[in-house]
């Protein structure tokens, strides 16, 4: 599927489709499986020339293969961004699907370097894998039927709720209903598309998923007016880049790919000027950032001009945002608390400075 408005930065989504040792499972040549020591992922992913890259396997406005097998959205652009830091080239990147059960033993396992997935940061994951930075503040949501009379989360007491299994949700709904001291009988599946269907069969009263995943959703549906998501949430789902721990110079290159375009954002830097404000900008912390004042990008293995690159090719955070989710996309979602924090009504969006 192709949907306007759903993402494109140009050049960067013309790579061909994940080679299928990629989509197998394999591990990759000069991949790192388990424990890193620093600077391993960078030295690997430059002598293979591309980034591998885990992804939703398909949801609309975050990561998705189109009908000519280019991969789109939030997500897709955020991993676009990271090779053009590390590479110098936005369309150096190979796509690996990854599902919510095997996405966090592939990133272990060496066969991805970086997890631009959805993922929420947790205590018991961050145990074990390293969370840089958040790129998406969402919270877990209700999808019901319009006809259904259901106004709030109490109205599904007894209701049986479609959910994806390995995901956060699972323990966030029980937690609500325990708390709530209500019922509910739990329709489980292990991807998010076979859940939607089996929503949209009507073999559940209500599907319960991320609210951006419930937007992307309720979009794919053949009859998206007739769905609402209720306004209730239920938790703080901070998602965002996962990498292995014990390579913290990866861990600062994917920190501040994301800070860039946040910055980048703060600063009015765009795909379209950034270049000429690099020659221009008086602003010192604009000078830093774009390598014309000091050596920033080599403190952590990147050239000089790793965020012009990030920002002249995928864009900064607005640009990114406004493409694949905002309000000219059939998503239409708002930016709410992934606004700048400067911004009015301020958000949580927020880098740390360039100094």
């Amino acid at each position: 599927m192709l949907l306007a408005g759903c993402g494109d930065p140009g050049s960067a989504v013309d790579e061909p489709p994940p080679q299928a040792a990629a989509l197998e499972g394999a591990p990759q040549d000069n991949a790192i499986a388990g424990p890193v020591r620093g600077g391993a992922t960078l030295a690997a992913v430059r002598r293979r020339g591309y980034l591998l890259c885990g992804v939703n396997q398909g949801l609309l406005g975050f990561a998705y293969a189109d009908n000519r097998g280019r991969w789109r959205g939030f997500d897709a652009d955020f991993c676009r961004a990271t090779a053009a830091a590390v590479l110098g080239d936005a369309a150096a990147v190979r796509f690996v699907p990854t599902s919510s059960i095997d996405r966090l033993s592939m990133l272990q396992s060496g066969q991805v370097d970086v997890l631009w997935r959805n993922t929420s940061a947790t205590f018991t994951r961050d145990a074990a894998l390293e969370f840089p930075a958040v790129n998406y503040y969402d919270g877990q949501g209700f999808m019901v039927r319009r006809n259904a009379g259901v106004k709030r989360l109490a109205d599904l007491d007894g209701a049986r709720i479609c959910i994806q299994t390995g995901s956060t949700n699972e323990l966030n709904l029980t937690d609500w209903f325990r708390n709530a001291g209500l019922r509910y009988e739990p329709v489980v599946f292990d991807t998010e598309d076979k859940a939607r269907v089996a929503y949209a069969r009507e073999q559940c009263d209500a599907y319960t998923a991320d609210i951006s995943n419930l937007a992307s959703s309720r979009v794919a549906m053949d009859d998206p007016g007739d769905h609402v998501i209720l306004p209730e949430v239920i938790s703080k789902e901070p998602l965002g880049p996962v990498v292995r721990q014990g390579d913290d110079q990866w861990s600062d290159i994917v920190r501040w790919t994301l800070n860039a375009m946040i910055l980048g954002e703060e600063f009015g830097l765009t795909s379209v000027n950034v270049e000429a404000q690099r020659d221009t900008s008086r602003n010192p912390e604009v000078r830093r950032l774009l390598g014309v004042e000091g050596a920033y990008g080599p403190m952590i293995g990147l050239r000089q001009d790793w965020a012009v690159q990030v920002i002249r090719q995928v864009g900064n955070y607005a640009e990114v945002f406004d493409r694949n989710l905002g309000s000219s996309t059939p998503l239409k979602l708002p930016r709410g608390l992934n606004a700048l924090w400067s911004a009015e009504p301020g958000g949580l969006l927020y880098a740390t400075p360039v100094r």
